[in-house]
């Protein structure tokens, strides 16, 4: 299997380089001082320079004004914006962008897509369900209106709650997955400033703001109701391996600074790092990224190819997320192991790569979770 990168692909991870030089991951105020959120919004003026090299609108397709890129290409942005704490919402954008390319009709691509990728208007995704633990497709119902044909001009309404839906203050639409009597699941793209929704504030870990959604009898059009088949399972899929793209850019950079602190770091005249255990444990989280690399450029590519395989896609997603969950907490934890006191430094940023690794790897459920839903895989499919 050949995982080289096309030269549109190493294109899009050079621009992502350069537009997140700049960006320092303490820009804001540390989460372990700071009660309520770190900022009143997310990074507006990266938001701006994301869309002015085209970022934004990477998957969307030429003819919208994209790159017409694939989901590898959108892993190999995150994993650079991951590195520094990028705190705009690129993921959930580009995958609900990606969503309403591949299932939303043609109305609903043209009227959001240019916008959308330009940055103009910004989209999030509501997908952790009611608890956290949940499936997301079940916390919400969605019903034809009362008096309204099953055609094309029927709208719904929707009613539920969503728990610690990323950047919903600030997000324009947010894509909210809803299951119907017919036991199926439908796409809804709901204005955050609409009759019926209602926001609750909560906090991740990393200090940013989330939201509780609550939707009671919201009325939304069925242009603005995405019904395909697969949409939801596709969209679920694409965020889980984007998240593993993070997961495994903020273990890098992590395993860089210890790297950093124990080769400048001294003790009875050597640096540290030249102590055996030291180096040991340093070997183990090289081992575990570069087992979190293989498996999300795996599932990445099933993503974007549609490639078959022994298991569905989400098998591969699965395994990636596994990986990615249990990865890069273990490479958080040693890196403040090997940094002592020092790794909890408030003037240092290690402390936030930590606070964000751990939402990391709870987002979209922890390595448990998809442990059962690989196991159910292989037993409904003889490999």
């Amino acid at each position: 299997m050949d995982f080289t990168f096309s030269e549109e692909q190493q294109a899009a991870a050079e621009a992502a380089r350069g537009v997140f030089a700049d960006v320092a991951p303490d820009a804001v105020p540390s989460p372990a001082l700071t009660p309520g959120a770190v900022a009143d919004e997310f990074d507006r003026a990266l938001w701006a320079r994301l869309a002015d090299t085209d970022l934004l609108s990477l998957l969307v397709a030429e003819e919208h004004g994209g790159a017409g890129l694939d989901a590898v290409a959108l892993c190999l942005v995150l994993r650079e914006s991951a590195k520094v704490l990028a705190r705009v919402p690129l993921l959930e954008n580009s995958a609900a962008l990606a969503a309403v390319q591949a299932y939303g009709g043609p109305e609903l691509r043209a009227d959001l897509l240019a916008r959308a990728g330009r940055g103009e208007v910004v989209l999030t995704v509501a997908a952790s369900g009611r608890t956290g633990h949940d499936p997301a497709e079940l916390a919400v119902t969605a019903r034809q209106g009362e008096g309204e044909g099953e055609g094309e001009g029927a709208g719904w309404i929707l009613d539920g709650v969503q728990t610690a839906v990323p950047w919903v203050y600030d997000a324009d639409l947010v894509v909210v997955p809803a299951h119907t009597a017919a036991d199926r699941t439908v796409l809804a793209l709901v204005p955050r400033d609409h009759d019926g929704v209602a926001l609750g504030e909560q906090f991740s870990t990393s200090g940013e703001r989330l939201g509780e959604l609550r939707l009671d009898s919201v009325r939304i059009g069925a242009r603005d109701v995405i019904d395909a088949e697969g949409a939801w399972e596709w969209l679920r899929d694409l965020l889980t391996t984007g998240t593993c793209a993070l997961a495994l850019g903020l273990g890098e950079r992590v395993l860089r600074m210890s790297s950093e602190y124990t080769s400048g770091r001294e003790q009875f005249g050597y640096p540290v790092a030249t102590f055996q255990a030291v180096a040991v444990q340093a070997a183990d989280r090289y081992i575990d990224l570069r087992a979190m690399e293989v498996t999300l450029w795996q599932a990445a590519w099933r993503l974007s190819s549609g490639a078959r395989g022994a298991l569905p896609v989400s098998g591969d997603v699965a395994v990636a997320k596994i990986w990615a969950s249990e990865g890069v907490r273990r490479v958080v934890q040693t890196a403040q192991h090997l940094h002592g006191g020092f790794g909890a430094d408030v003037d240092y940023p290690l402390h936030r790569y930590h606070a964000w690794a751990k939402h990391l790897e709870l987002s979209l459920g922890p390595a448990a979770a998809h442990e059962e839903a690989l196991g159910d895989l292989l037993a409904a499919h003889s490999l």
